[in-house]
């Protein structure tokens, strides 16, 4: 008699956490294009569907693979009883739903495992582009300057064109967090700079990419950003070629002072 296994068997359960993050950002992305079907759904009702449709899928991937496992989600009560987990996923299955409910294509999928406050494996997808970037597969960032800092398009930091001239960038608005991270990451960009607040779900996963392909990424007073804290707001984020930050961090500091 042939044996049959088991989709919940133990053996689904040793799939490696970078290929399940990988997994995890991959199947988001294809199941919130999907609810772009034919157009039939536009605006908040189409961001609210995809919203729900693709957490209701992640909560029961990470069921299965993740018992154990904290995890912490826009949109989803959050118990604080990850607070008392070493291992919590961070998941934000969109990134940019203004972009996504519009039909640009830079919105993103992040997904993030944080152990003991740090992002140790992650992957941020760009379902538009059919690319995911894993934290265990990037290469490190080199070649020439763009001469580029990006910002956030519908909230961009005060102060930011100040740094950007006193280091010699031009700025230039973009999408979701995820995709101006990796704007950074394929050299379309030096820097990204933000202020004014997200939540923990816009940055550990770009975070954690972004520090295994060897950028460094911190909080604009140069302090590193740890996850999985009591109030998940995060003030502000830099992601940047590494030998600009102290040229960064210096315009900014000086910046805060005349503000």
């Amino acid at each position: 008699m042939r044996k049959t296994v088991s989709m919940h068997s133990d053996s689904m359960r040793d799939l490696d956490d970078d290929d399940l993050a990988c997994f995890l950002a991959t199947g988001i992305g294809d199941i919130v294009r999907g609810t772009r079907a034919g157009g039939l759904l536009r605006g908040r009702s189409l961001a609210r569907v995809a919203n729900e449709v693709a957490q209701n899928w992640t909560d029961e991937v990470l069921a299965v693979h993740r018992p154990d496992d904290g995890t912490l989600s826009e949109g989803v009560s959050d118990d604080l009883s990850r607070l008392d987990k070493s291992r919590v996923w961070i998941i934000d299955v969109i990134d940019g739903t203004k972009e996504f409910s519009t039909g640009r294509s830079d919105w993103s999928v992040h997904v993030a495992l944080v152990v003991d406050g740090q992002p140790t494996v992650a992957s941020v997808g760009l379902p538009d582009s059919g690319r995911v970037f894993r934290s265990d597969q990037v290469d490190h960032v080199d070649g020439p300057h763009s001469g580029t800092m990006v910002i956030s398009r519908n909230n961009p930091p005060p102060g930011a064109l100040q740094v950007a001239d006193a280091v010699g960038l031009e700025v230039r608005p973009m999408g979701s967090a995820g995709a101006k991270m990796l704007s950074v990451l394929l050299g379309d960009a030096d820097a990204y700079l933000h202020a004014g607040g997200q939540d923990e779900w816009d940055q550990a996963a770009p975070v954690g990419v972004a520090l295994a392909a060897g950028l460094h990424a911190s909080r604009l007073d140069g302090t590193p950003i740890r996850f999985n804290k009591p109030d998940t707001h995060s003030p502000d984020v830099l992601i940047c070629r590494p030998e600009l930050t102290e040229k960064i961090l210096a315009a900014q500091a000086a910046q805060a002072t005349r503000t």
